[in-house]
């Protein structure tokens, strides 16, 4: 049985082996092995009140799934948080199994227990597969996103 907690630091390694499994061609070579070099901002993330990282575990304790939750605010929709999903990976191997359901699921009732107008989220659009997932979920392709590297 899969269950759904917040991050820990132990879950760190696992974390970043799954991100970056699914680096895609702008991030590609731009990840680092060492799980280490990201504990600063990791803890960084888990003090932030406006946010928190999730983990899926699988029965084992295993980490199999990942996202990250901003609740952001804003004056629209009569100034109502807004939930900005991030970096919502599942091991390569656990894809099809429901765990990204299982997830996003998570996710939404997290955003309506906020208030929330809205889940908003971007995807590469090298991930066809994700498109097809989050369409299937009920999310609209709404907006045209724009981004500037600096890596």
């Amino acid at each position: 049985m899969s269950r759904i907690e917040k991050a820990s630091a132990e879950h760190l390694p696992a974390i970043i082996a799954i991100i970056n499994a699914g680096a895609t061609s702008v991030r590609k070579d731009k990840e680092f092995a060492d799980w280490q070099e990201y504990l600063p901002t990791f803890e960084a993330m888990l003090a932030a009140p406006e946010m928190d990282i999730y983990v899926a575990l699988d029965a084992a304790g295993d980490v199999i799934g990942t996202y990250q939750i901003h609740f952001l605010k804003g004056l629209a929709f009569r100034g109502r948080p807004r939930v900005e999903l991030e970096s919502v990976h599942v091991r390569a191997d656990q894809r099809g199994t429901g765990i990204g359901r299982l997830m996003m699921e998570h996710a939404e009732q997290l955003a309506k227990d906020a208030n929330a107008c809205m889940v908003q989220l971007t995807s590469n659009k090298e991930r066809e597969g994700s498109h097809h997932f989050y369409k299937r979920l009920g999310y609209d392709q709404s907006h045209l996103g724009y981004k500037k590297m600096f890596v």
